[in-house]
C-alpha cells in the first residue's frame, strides 16, 4: 500500500513568504526562533494556527530537522507555540494577544526624538519603496491580501488589534513588491520600531486618519500608480512619527514628577 499523499501548506504567498523564506545563515536555531517569533508577534501567524511539520519547516528554512526541533523547544519555552500530541497534533501558535501599551510607553520614553525620527526615516525608505514597487508588480492575489488587512483594521476594536493590522498591512505591501529582501526588512523593522510608531492611535480622529491612509495606499497600488502609492506611504509613516513624538512629550521622565505638555510643533519636528 503506497503512502498517502499529504497536501503541503502554502508557504510562499504574501507576507508569510517572508516568514518561511530560506535563512541566510544556515543551521542556526536562533535565526529560526527570531523569524517565527516575529511572524507570531506581528500577527502574520495567527493564534491556534497549525505550523508546518518539522520536515516542511526544515526544507523551507534550509536547515536540519534537529535545528527545527531545537527552535520549537525555545518557542515553547517562550510561550509562543504549544505542541499537541495525537491525531491532528503538531505545533500551534499560542494566543499572545494582550495589552502591551505600558511596556511600549516605557520603550518610547527611552528613545530620543532624534533617534525615533532616524528610525522613521529608515522605515520610510522601506515602506515607500515597497508601495512604489507593489503598484507596478502586485497581482490580484497580492491586492486581495492587502485589502484584507485594511478590512482587519476597520474591524479592529482595540489597540493591539489595530497594531497587528498595521503590521500585516506593511508586510503584505512589501510582499506585493515581489522582493524577498524588502519583505524581510519590513518584518525586521516592524519588530524594532513599528510598535512605537503605531502606539499613538487612540483617538477616533487618529483611527480614522490611519484607516484613510491605508485606503489611499491600497487604491494607488490597485490602480498601478506607483508615485501616488509611495507618496501616501511616506505621508502615512511621517504622520505616525508626529503622533509618536506628541505622545512622547506627554510621558514624564523617570526622574521627573511634573507633567510635560505636548508642544504644538510635533508635526514640524517629525519632518
Amino acid at each position: 500500500m503506497g503512502r498517502v499523499r499529504r497536501d503541503r501548506p502554502t508557504l510562499t504567498v504574501g507576507g508569510k513568504a517572508g516568514v518561511f523564506a530560506p535563512l541566510e545563515v544556515s543551521k542556526r536555531a536562533d535565526a529560526v526562533v527570531r523569524r517565527l517569533s516575529e511572524g507570531i508577534r506581528l500577527g502574520l501567524l495567527l493564534p491556534d494556527e497549525h505550523l508546518p511539520s518539522e520536515s516542511d519547516l526544515a526544507e523551507s528554512f534550509g536547515v536540519s530537522p534537529v535545528t527545527i526541533r531545537e527552535a520549537l523547544t525555545t518557542l515553547r519555552e517562550q510561550g509562543l507555540v504549544v505542541t499537541r500530541r495525537g491525531r491532528g497534533g503538531g505545533s500551534f501558535v499560542r494566543d499572545v494577544r494582550g495589552g502591551a501599551s505600558d511596556l511600549l510607553r516605557d520603550r518610547l520614553r527611552e528613545v530620543s526624538p532624534s533617534e525615533l525620527r532616524d528610525l522613521a526615516d529608515h522605515y520610510v525608505a522601506i515602506s515607500g519603496t515597497s508601495a512604489l514597487l507593489a503598484a507596478y508588480r502586485a497581482g490580484e492575489q497580492e491586492v486581495a491580501l492587502i485589502t484584507a488587512t485594511v478590512s482587519d483594521l476597520e474591524c479592529a476594536t482595540h489597540a493591539a488589534a489595530r497594531r497587528r493590522a498595521e503590521f500585516r498591512f506593511q508586510v503584505e505591501l512589501a510582499a506585493a513588491a515581489q522582493s524577498p529582501r524588502l519583505t524581510r526588512a519590513t518584518i525586521s523593522l516592524q519588530s524594532e520600531v513599528g510598535p512605537l510608531l503605531w502606539l499613538a492611535t487612540s483617538s477616533d480622529a487618529d483611527r480614522a486618519e490611519v484607516l484613510g491612509r491605508h485606503r489611499e495606499i491600497l487604491a494607488a497600488v490597485a490602480a498601478g500608480d506607483g508615485t501616488r502609492a509611495r507618496s501616501h506611504a511616506v505621508a502615512h509613516v511621517y504622520a505616525a512619527l508626529a503622533r509618536a513624538i506628541a505622545l512622547q512629550l506627554t510621558l514624564p521622565a523617570d526622574d521627573e514628577d511634573e507633567d510635560v505638555q505636548p508642544g504644538a510643533a510635533a508635526e514640524e519636528r517629525a519632518w
